[in-house]
């Protein structure tokens, strides 16, 4: 609990809690603070308690502690079950991306022979699109808009 308090800061804390409190009442005031940790900890642990029970049988391995970000990760990550391993040993980024860009180049060169041979089955995007007439546009409707 505490873990990053060293020998000259509880020192620290013992001759400030003398001082703050006197000798006369110091016992007093730890009594007191630890029967208020020790009621926390009990309400803490009846209220875990009490969402097992809710949470139901299905639920029975569940860890508050899983709820941190990096306990979870970092358990999900040692668990032998999911084969991560095994996934990221087979997944080779470099010859992934160089099978996507042969097939890009491939796709290139055959829609550039086919548009130089003149065929009429793909579309010609060096031609402009033709626009409609100023004619063909729907009546301008003023409840609309």
């Amino acid at each position: 609990m505490f873990n990053d308090i060293g020998p000259l800061e509880l020192v620290t804390i013992i001759v400030l809690a003398v001082l703050v409190f006197g000798p006369d009442k110091l016992p007093k005031v730890i009594q007191d603070v630890t029967r208020t940790i020790r009621k926390i900890r009990e309400f803490s642990e009846s209220a875990k308690h009490d969402i097992r029970e809710e949470l139901g049988p299905e639920f029975k391995d569940f860890e508050f502690e899983d709820l941190n970000p990096k306990t979870f990760i970092r358990k999900q990550l040692d668990n032998e079950d999911l084969g991560l391993k095994e996934i990221r040993n087979g997944f080779d980024l470099k010859k992934e991306m160089a099978e996507v860009t042969d097939a890009v180049h491939s796709r290139d060169s055959d829609t550039s022979s086919s548009s130089s041979s003149g065929s009429s089955g793909g579309i010609d995007m060096t031609k402009k699109p033709e626009l409609p007439d100023r004619d063909d546009r729907p009546p301008f409707d003023a409840d609309a808009t």
